[in-house]
């Protein structure tokens, strides 16, 4: 019996198997629809209960794919805290939760079921190569997102000393800076909170510019990866 589970449950190759994974990848992006259709102000309460009863069967059927997860798996710890067991768990906890947590915060307990979309990644050929394309460039981005980090925290610094004196009510903290060096530094300038000293409006080109680097550095790194996987995957074929 649990050989016979783990086949349909782990494996594509059986037709069973396979109808499992659709059915799965389905009701992950039909509940995804459902939490969305949810914020609609003006439901009625059929259409309410409805998606309340939708929501009830999706948590039911993730739930025991959860269970038959771990049931199924040789080695049940690793599972539970791999990258799946943990979206897997998240996927079903927000529901469970809402019930034993006030109200006040049940918004954002529920704000986690988004967090089902990454299941999706168990199923998609093309979402399993652009994560094993992360996989590869790991270390890397960990380097580089501490480098941001301290861009970012040196980018607020100073357009904290340049423009506190003449604004201070925009640019009160270097905390309340780190939202301009934020939108600078990505390139997208709002334009909500901007410098109109000589020095700030030069301390701003300066890092808008290194702002490029930091956007299409990352870029580049996951291209190439995707880059490699894609050729490998083309020489296998042939």
């Amino acid at each position: 019996m649990k050989r016979y589970l783990k086949n349909i449950i782990e494996s594509q190759e059986s037709r069973a198997g396979y109808l499992f994974d659709i059915f799965i990848q389905v009701l992950i992006v039909l509940s995804l629809i459902s939490f969305s259709i949810e914020t609609i102000s003006g439901l009625g309460e059929s259409s309410k209960k409805f998606l309340q009863m939708f929501e009830l069967v999706s948590i039911i059927i993730f739930t025991t794919e959860y269970l038959l997860r771990i049931y199924v798996s040789d080695k049940k710890l690793s599972y539970i805290f791999s990258f799946y067991g943990i979206i897997d768990f998240i996927a079903i906890a927000p529901f469970y939760l809402s019930r034993a947590i006030d109200l006040r915060s049940l918004r954002v307990v529920r704000l986690l079921r988004i967090l089902r979309l990454f299941k999706l990644f168990r199923f998609n050929d093309s979402l399993l190569l652009l994560q094993k394309a992360f996989i590869i460039v790991k270390r890397e981005m960990i380097i580089f997102s501490f480098i941001a980090m301290i861009l970012l925290y040196i980018s607020s610094v100073g357009i904290y000393f340049f423009e506190n004196p003449v604004q201070p009510e925009e640019f009160s903290s270097i905390f309340a800076c780190m939202w301009w060096a934020v939108s600078t530094m990505t390139t997208v300038g709002y334009g909500d909170i901007v410098p109109i000293t000589v020095g700030g409006k030069i301390f701003t080109s300066f890092i808008s510019f290194i702002g490029i680097g930091v956007v299409s550095i990352p870029t580049a790194l996951l291209a190439s990866s995707l880059t490699q996987l894609i050729k490998i995957d083309k020489d296998d074929l042939e």
